[in-house]
């Protein structure tokens, strides 16, 4: 059995093979013989079962930049445009855009007819309610829209005004990261701080059932209104070709591998490194590649002994990231080394910049930084969990070479749903190893983010961000991304980049037409 290495740069189309065989074009008006009943009643009972090792937060798009929310909620919530696989925004919800020549106008001509889950059409209304709020809950918008009005100006026409133009603002509203999903108005207005009370969007499948820490259940919504246009990327045509999408909440991926085996999951997703031998041996699975984000070591920069600059000098000094990534990823085809804030994969925007103080692995010069200091041994603590093992596997590799140059570092373990409120408490932890999914844009990285996980402490940083989001053409954007990612890497150190992470799916051979872009694509998939 071989690999199946999954770019995302790349996209095939599957409908040919789906849909070959299924008769002539002529009108035939003879009954269907008994063997095609039964399978159209095999298609409408179908079931996809897909095992996730921590149920999301929320499904609430607007609340969460979690991968899992990310990954369940794309199928049910659809945005005014979206990425296609060269990362070139394009009409979703919106049938056409139009930018005004100061770019402050950006004015979007609605698709008519499309529903929501509810049985509602949607509307201008809507989408100023979704992204009024978005932009409120959002910490991946930035400045760009501040001070921004939105405006319905019929049914069908939904406008932009900006206080300054961006180069990035089609760019953010694409993005699937914390996207900015479009709801009923009414859902929207009775949302409380813990999120909307109502899954509903406009998406081909539907939200059915969430059993707490068991499962997640969608249904197809069979009056999905699909686009014509070939799928690309997460754009075009999307069609559910099964009815039922189950996301069982695995912890244990042992247990994952066993149902895989079994046939009681079709797929797991982001299995650990170490299941990559019994998956590539297996009969009847295959293994996917596709690129999760960057691997990084977040620093407390409120408050704590991280919180100094020269603290986080020593620990970044210290560090061999060849060790840590091979130590977690064991095997090359799950992870790569890269100083770049920014997915390698996006390219406009990899950069190498500050790639002087990557992966030092110099425990002398960290032993000096911690003298000149004054470090009296105060406990160090990194936060991690056990129910995604790279990031506990990358605990445990940092704190023994911490350790070895005399910091006292210690592990805070947790599960999911603690370890993420944890996070966002300064006084519970100086360290945290994650994964940060790819984003579209560098003022969408939560490496840089004021708020995020003891967000980034430093106006130059703010102020540079500023500028590239104020930024009217793209090559200075990109010019004034090295200049901010250099700074980085040499004045600030938010976080201490280690590489990029590819994910592994288990996949049944079953399992036909699944793709990855910005994690796993579930629309346009059936089984055998």
């Amino acid at each position: 059995m071989k690999f199946k290495t999954k770019y995302l740069m790349s996209f095939l189309i599957v409908f040919g093979l789906i849909l070959a065989g299924c008769g002539s074009n002529e009108t035939d008006t003879t009954e269907p013989e008994e063997d095609d009943v039964d399978v159209t009643e095999e298609e409408e009972d179908s079931e996809l079962k897909v095992a996730i090792s921590a149920q999301p937060p929320t499904l609430d798009q607007h609340m969460s930049s979690s991968t899992a929310t990310q990954d369940v909620a794309k199928l049910l919530y659809e945005t005014l445009v979206t990425y296609n696989s060269d990362y070139e925004p394009v009409p979703m919800l919106a049938e056409s855009f139009e930018e005004s020549d100061d770019g402050k106008t950006y004015t979007f001509n609605l698709r008519e007819g499309v529903m929501f889950h509810n049985g509602k059409e949607m509307v201008a209304d809507d989408v100023v309610a979704s992204m009024e709020r978005w932009v409120e809950l959002s910490g991946l918008t930035g400045s760009i829209f501040d001070d921004a009005t939105f405006e319905a100006e019929d049914d069908y026409t939904f406008k932009i005004e900006l206080a300054s133009p961006s180069a990035l603002t089609l760019d953010t509203i694409a993005s699937p990261k914390q996207a900015p999903a479009i709801m009923p108005a009414e859902v929207i207005e009775e949302a409380s701080a813990e999120g909307v009370d109502e899954y509903i969007g406009t998406g081909p499948y539907k939200f059915v059932e969430w059993k707490d820490d068991q499962n997640i259940h969608l249904t197809k919504y069979d009056d999905y209104s699909a686009l014509e246009e070939e799928p690309d990327g997460l754009a075009g045509k999307k069609e559910a070709l099964i009815k039922d999408i189950y996301f069982h909440i695995v912890p244990d991926a042992t247990t994952q591998l066993t149902g895989l085996q079994t046939g009681e999951y079709d797929i797991a997703i982001e299995l650990p490194s170490d299941l990559y031998d019994q998956i590539e041996n297996s009969d009847n699975l295959e293994g996917y590649f596709h690129p999760l984000g960057e691997a990084m070591l977040f620093y407390n920069k409120v408050e704590g002994p991280a919180s100094d600059f020269k603290m986080r000098e020593a620990i970044n000094a210290a560090l061999d990231v060849d060790e840590i990534m091979q130590g977690v990823f064991v095997k090359e085809d799950l992870y790569w080394l890269d100083p770049s804030y920014m997915n390698k994969n996006i390219t406009k925007w990899q950069s190498d910049a500050g790639e002087q103080f990557y992966n030092q692995k110099d425990p002398e010069k960290a032993k000096e930084i911690l003298d000149e200091i004054g470090y009296d041994g105060e406990e160090i603590r990194i936060l991690t969990t056990r129910d995604y093992s790279s990031m506990y596997d990358a605990a445990i590799i940092i704190q023994e070479q911490l350790n070895q140059v005399g910091l006292n570092v210690t592990l805070d373990v947790y599960d999911w749903p603690t370890y993420s409120d944890r996070l966002d408490d300064p006084e519970s932890w100086e360290l945290s190893f994650t994964v940060a999914s790819m984003v579209a844009t560098p003022t969408q990285l939560i490496s840089l983010s004021p708020s995020y996980a003891g967000g980034v402490q430093s106006d130059e940083i703010s102020d540079q961000l500023k500028a590239i989001e104020n930024a009217t053409d793209e090559a200075e954007a990109i010019e004034l991304w090295e200049e901010l990612q250099g700074f980085a890497w040499e004045s600030h150190l938010p976080v201490t980049v280690l590489g990029g992470q590819n994910i592994m799916d288990g996949v049944s051979d079953s399992v036909e037409g699944l793709e990855h872009f910005f994690g796993i694509v579930l629309w346009n998939v059936d089984k055998k």
